[in-house]
């Protein structure tokens, strides 16, 4: 797969998956198979994937400041906006296990470039 097509399908999985995990931020209805899971467990593994996705979505910059800070304030704002909604309440802990999810993936990127379907191409 060219690197062209790697960066568009990253953009739609990245699309679908803010989709779905602001979904599941706001709403009041249970999901079984999100709820069997540890809430911190959910926060951590989102960001992560979130973090791949950004990373792969936008090949032009390495992961570093922007993609983490973007993430970072996504993570803000969904919890902002729990504070607002009746049935959910904002957490600083959620906070950090986005964090962790994110500083996980960050630590993860030297062995992932090793795997050759995920390396980049040379700039140049």
């Amino acid at each position: 797969m060219d690197q062209r097509t790697v960066t568009v399908v990253a953009r739609f999985f990245l699309l679908a998956a803010v989709a779905v995990i602001t979904w599941l931020a706001v709403t009041d209805r249970p999901y079984p198979l999100v709820g069997s899971l540890p809430d911190k467990l959910n926060h951590f593994a989102a960001f992560a994937v979130l973090a791949l996705l950004a990373d792969y979505a936008f090949p032009a910059s390495r992961f570093g400041a922007a993609k983490i800070l973007a993430l970072a304030g996504y993570g803000v704002a969904i919890e902002a906006v729990q504070t607002l909604l009746p049935h959910r309440q904002g957490s600083l802990l959620d906070l950090v296990a986005d964090a962790a999810g994110i500083g996980f993936y960050a630590l993860c990127v030297p062995l992932l470039l090793r795997i050759p379907a995920l390396r980049r191409p040379a700039k140049g």
